[in-house]
């Protein structure tokens, strides 16, 4: 359980922090940055981070995709040791800290950089073989848990709706039909740091879903915003034009990208309205407007079903 594990990664990480050379002893505490939301938990001491990563997790592909990071520090902020440990039976890594994107200034997010990341992960080919990117059982996964805690709820049923229409690759069902570029798996601005080196560069953060598969997936959470009008059309247009700028291989250079997007954005907005709706379900608490608006995105997906490529 969590609450059992954070003392013992509070331990673990101020040990860690203070073995390294050049470090000494310090009167800062360690500082939980997530405790267990999604079944991961981080605490940070000082300079340095360490992840408890979820239950179940697999230590061969766990350590393949931090070997990742640690053989692209210009793309992927890079791993303070090479493989995992293990503590209180939890796969736990150990990172250098850097500065998150702000929540509290939208107008700073650096969606320009967020996009050349993307887009150089996926022109660059895996260092070394890698399992299949996890997004899309991920989403089954948020998708699943929403039957179990919200099967009347009258939000549920068009949640399961658009869900019910996505190929079944989209649904983590079936091989994904790229099978060779590097993706994220999971992009959003939180996956952001500024490196703590000089240079104070940006760098994607958290490895749990990278591997290979489609690289519009990464693009979809930022699509599906855009289409539920969450997310401004400026911020779109940035994010966008820089990812084609940059050679991304996601979406065409030119053109209306939706026929590429459009899978992928769908799933990604199946999955957030089943998280949105099962969290209001466990704080016995409406739906917000934003939350309404994912599920309202979701009943126009069912009636209208989704652009499938042409084969």
């Amino acid at each position: 359980m969590t609450t059992d594990l954070l003392p013992a990664l509070t331990a673990h990480v101020t040990a860690e922090a203070h073995t390294r050379p050049g470090t000494g002893p310090c009167d800062c505490p360690a500082e939980p940055l997530v405790t267990g939301e999604r079944d991961s938990t981080v605490v940070r001491h000082a300079g340095t981070v360490a992840k408890a990563h979820p239950p179940g997790s697999d230590p061969a592909h766990l350590a393949l995709r931090v070997t990742v990071a640690a053989a692209l520090p210009g793309i992927l902020l890079p791993p303070l040791s090479p493989a995992p440990v293990v503590l209180r039976g939890r796969l736990v890594t150990h990172w250098p800290y850097g500065t998150p994107v702000d929540p509290d200034d939208p107008d700073a997010a650096p969606w320009e950089c967020a996009a050349t990341l993307l887009a150089r992960l996926h022109r660059t080919p895996p260092p070394v073989p890698v399992p299949p990117m996890r997004g899309p059982r991920k989403a089954a996964r948020a998708v699943a848990r929403l039957r179990t805690a919200a099967p009347r709820h009258p939000a549920t049923a068009p949640v399961l709706d658009a869900w019910a229409a996505l190929p079944g690759w989209a649904r983590g069902e079936a091989p994904m039909p790229d099978t060779a570029t590097l993706c994220h798996g999971d992009f959003h601005l939180g996956q952001l740091v500024r490196h703590p080196a000089p240079g104070d560069f940006w760098l994607l953060i958290d490895v749990d879903d990278l591997g290979t598969g489609v690289p519009a997936w990464d693009l979809a959470r930022p699509a599906a915003w855009y289409a539920c009008g969450v997310l401004g059309p400026d911020e779109w247009h940035r994010f966008l034009t820089a990812y084609r700028a940059a050679g991304g291989p996601a979406v065409p250079s030119g053109g209306d990208p939706w026929p590429t997007l459009d899978v992928p954005a769908r799933a990604l907005t199946a999955q957030t309205a089943a998280r949105a709706v099962t969290k209001a379900v466990a704080a016995d608490r409406p739906l917000d407007e934003v939350e309404r608006s994912l599920v309202d995105a979701c009943a126009r997906m069912a009636a209208a079903g989704p652009c499938l490529p042409r084969t």
